[in-house]
């Protein structure tokens, strides 16, 4: 007898009208906002807490306790760590991540235990933060250093934007 295998990609209804797709993992004491969406193969640790209107993307890595403030996108592969010293084996030393309200972690970045992450901040992808981030400004590299502001981040797409609708 064959047995057809489940591959995931699920929509898995939360409350508050948010969604996650499976197979994620989400720990136990977890709070999700409104309207939050969790990609298939993410993992949100413990205890985490995310306010309204929350991204994260496949594949993505949330330690336990974080705090991700409203409207945070976090791409796929990106990893947010708690613990220093790996593997401290304890919680009373780890050092959880906050993301204020609006910032953004590109794909594939690593932000390191004990940071912070300031409001409407951009963490590029494939980054490296080693310190916390100030609000509105754009950091990138290993480690991480300024890039630019967000307001000038934000031209930049809109030009980006404005040249392919123009080409389509």
């Amino acid at each position: 007898m064959t047995q057809k295998a489940t591959l995931g990609g699920e929509r898995i209804e939360l409350e508050h009208n948010s969604v996650a797709w499976s197979p994620c993992h989400i720990g136990a004491q977890t709070v999700i906002g409104s309207d939050c969406s969790i990609g298939a193969l993410a993992h949100i640790g413990r205890r985490v807490r995310m306010g309204a209107g929350c991204r994260i993307q496949g594949g993505a890595y949330v330690a336990d306790r974080c705090v991700l403030g409203d409207g945070v996108f976090i791409g796929p592969n990106a990893t947010l760590l708690n613990d220093k010293y790996p593997p401290s084996g304890n919680s009373n030393q780890w050092q959880p991540i906050t993301v204020m309200n609006g910032a953004v972690i590109g794909g594939g970045a690593t932000i390191v235990a004990g940071c912070s992450i300031g409001t409407n901040s951009v963490v590029a992808a494939g980054a490296t933060l080693t310190r916390s981030l100030p609000a509105n400004e754009v950091w990138a590299g290993n480690p991480a250093r300024y890039l630019m502001t967000r307001q000038d981040y934000d031209k930049k797409q809109a030009t980006l934007k404005a040249a392919s609708s123009s080409d389509e």
